[in-house]
């Protein structure tokens, strides 16, 4: 994907409290899915429950993940009868989510190694989502360049780090890697874009010591 930061950089950061000075780049992404993830190990880690909550109102068609990361939502959406693009731009990412997706997919489920900062797919999506990616371009822009791949009548889902909280770990994400409901949903206006969802939402996970502050936009591709 983009320089997928994989949508959880955040959530499994070092837990240091410090800012790391880095660049949101494909080195950057294989050194931090070479770590260990502790108890929140991609081989365990649940979907993320907001997606669960979009989509389901909606027909499964073709999707993409952008920024998959493990591959947790992926595969919760091939099991729902989606078939899957799962882009990120680390290969020990995608190692990883493919060694444990099930063999018996309910619907079709491709894995890409991609820069979605640079990557084209070949046709639009009816849904494309991402969770807490981070590329390696400001947070908004990334947010637009994917609304591109949306179909007419399609979904855009994006979860995100909600600028000005802290991260599960104590730290406050950068605010080239956050934003809010009001800043994303100020990118997609009438008549092309119609907002379902624009939400703060706080949530606890197993093994983090404070709540995730997250935000949840979704938007319908008008025309």
């Amino acid at each position: 994907m983009v320089a997928p930061h994989d949508r959880r950089v955040h959530e499994r950061s070092h837990g240091t409290g410090a800012a790391e000075d880095h660049a949101f780049d494909k080195a950057y992404w294989e050194r931090h899915w070479r770590q260990p993830h502790g108890e929140s190990a991609p081989a365990g880690q649940p979907p993320n429950p907001y997606l669960i909550d979009e989509v389901a109102d909606l027909t499964p068609g073709t999707a993409l993940d952008a920024g998959c990361g493990a591959g947790a939502e992926a595969i919760w959406l091939a099991s729902a009868g989606w078939r899957v693009t799962a882009a990120d731009i680390s290969t020990e990412a995608l190692a990883r989510a493919a060694a444990r997706a099930p063999a018996d997919d309910a619907g079709p489920l491709d894995w890409i190694r991609a820069d979605l900062g640079v990557w084209e797919p070949e046709h639009p999506f009816d849904l494309v989502t991402t969770h807490y990616a981070h590329p390696a371009m400001p947070q908004l822009d990334f947010y637009e360049r994917i609304a591109r791949w949306v179909a007419p009548g399609g979904t855009l889902l994006i979860v995100g780090h909600l600028h000005g909280r802290h991260s599960g770990h104590g730290e406050q994400p950068p605010s080239e890697a956050s934003a809010t409901p009001a800043t994303v949903t100020a990118l997609f206006a009438e008549p092309q874009w119609g907002v379902v969802t624009a939400a703060e939402h706080s949530r606890t996970v197993v093994g983090r010591p404070t709540p995730l502050q997250d935000f949840v936009v979704r938007v319908t591709r008008l025309n």
